[in-house]
């Protein structure tokens, strides 16, 4: 057998393994669920965020991803991003959805940490502390600038992931990794294939999402094959794969210049 054979039997493998883990471990959404549709899942607090009124005179930054509804909670997820400055007792939420109006950002669509149509959000950064004021400054510097704030397309992209990628990119000091199923993290025009990747701390390859490579701080080494990631996550050890994102140690980014450890 050749070696071009082996690798894509092991990609098919890997492929059945996550999609398998996927399906196995996949929680049923919270409230209504999928039988009486979207309008009634669950939109709720998840009661991650810290309680911004108890910690006024803390500056937060917070992202999450939670799956998205449906069939499609199998494959991706929604991601999103929250903060608030020292002093502000109510968060700022951005994110990018496809519905609703010309311009795709969304400024505080929804409760900071709810449950995404009835997913349960994790956390992918938590900083909070003195250093995250000038954090906040290029978060909302890179949402002014993000290049597609007039389109929307679910795959390959530009959709939410290509969105919070973007800010990933424009400040590396957030440290984001985000998960082998955030498909449309990797969309990039093709006059752009290649520049940093979505943390900001290594370099991709990519053709519209669709083909490319990750070599990087945060992701490892990881490749796309039609919008789906497989690789090796070595500064925290653990694999990445299609469904289920992400298997071994957590690589949320967490800092805390407060005095304390930033718990969730």
């Amino acid at each position: 057998m050749n070696s071009g054979k082996i690798v894509v039997l092991a990609l098919a493998g890997l492929l059945c393994l996550s999609f398998g883990i996927g399906l196995a471990n996949s929680p049923p959404p919270v409230g209504a669920g999928d039988r009486q549709g979207w309008r009634n899942a669950a939109r709720h607090s998840a009661g991650i965020a810290p309680d911004p009124v108890r910690n006024a005179g803390t500056a937060i930054v917070q992202v999450f991803a939670a799956p998205t509804y449906g069939w499609r909670r199998y494959f991706a997820v929604h991601p999103w991003i929250i903060f608030k400055r020292r002093g502000e007792t109510a968060y700022t939420r951005y994110e990018v959805i496809g519905w609703g109006g010309r311009n795709v950002i969304r400024r505080n669509h929804a409760v900071p940490d709810g449950l995404w149509f009835g997913a349960m959000p994790t956390v992918l950064v938590d900083h909070r502390g003195d250093r995250v004021e000038a954090m906040i400054d290029e978060i909302e510097a890179a949402i002014a600038t993000y290049p597609h704030a007039d389109r929307y397309r679910s795959y390959p992209g530009p959709n939410s992931n290509t969105f919070i990628a973007h800010i990933g990119r424009e400040v590396p000091a957030m440290g984001l990794d985000m998960p082998a199923n955030a498909i449309g993290k990797d969309y990039r025009p093709l006059r752009e294939a290649l520049g940093l990747s979505p943390s900001g701390a290594g370099i991709q390859l990519t053709l519209l999402g669709l083909l490319g490579a990750i070599v990087g701080l945060e992701e490892g080494v990881e490749l796309n094959v039609l919008g789906l990631n497989f690789g090796v996550d070595l500064n925290r050890p653990g694999l990445r794969l299609p469904s289920i994102g992400r298997l071994g140690m957590s690589d949320a980014s967490v800092s805390d210049t407060t005095g304390g450890l930033a718990m969730h």
